[in-house]
């Protein structure tokens, strides 16, 4: 589902700054189930315009209004306007596990390979 900026008046970020924009949506999500905000393609296509700690999570006990973190990477300043798309929201089930202490894991052929060691 679109997010969409509920201001009052036009915002403007600056180039390598970012602002939290208001989306006028509170959401009461069931236990077990989280909303990620995350950006729209193509704001970030065409204007350099993403979501700062994408995707922003909402958890199920939270109740005050979703507000977007917008940066800007582009080189040029950007205006936010009411009813303007600048997010979306995904709803998705939350999986939970039984964290157990062990001395060693299981072997795998990537191992301890870190950035880029799948890609040789």
């Amino acid at each position: 589902m679109d997010l969409r900026a509920d201001i009052d008046s036009p915002r403007t970020i600056q180039p390598g700054s970012w602002e939290r924009i208001p989306s006028g949506l509170a959401v009461a999500l069931p236990r077990g189930y989280e909303a990620q905000v995350r950006p729209r393609s193509g704001l970030a296509a065409r204007y350099g315009i993403t979501v700062l700690n994408a995707p922003g999570t909402v958890d199920a006990d939270y109740r005050g209004e979703i507000e977007v973190v917008l940066i800007n990477h582009s080189r040029a300043a950007f205006r936010v306007e009411r009813g303007m798309r600048i997010a979306q929201l995904v709803v998705a089930p939350v999986l939970r596990c039984d964290w157990i202490a062990t001395e060693r894991l299981d072997p795998t052929d990537r191992g301890s390979g870190g950035f880029g060691s799948t890609g040789r």
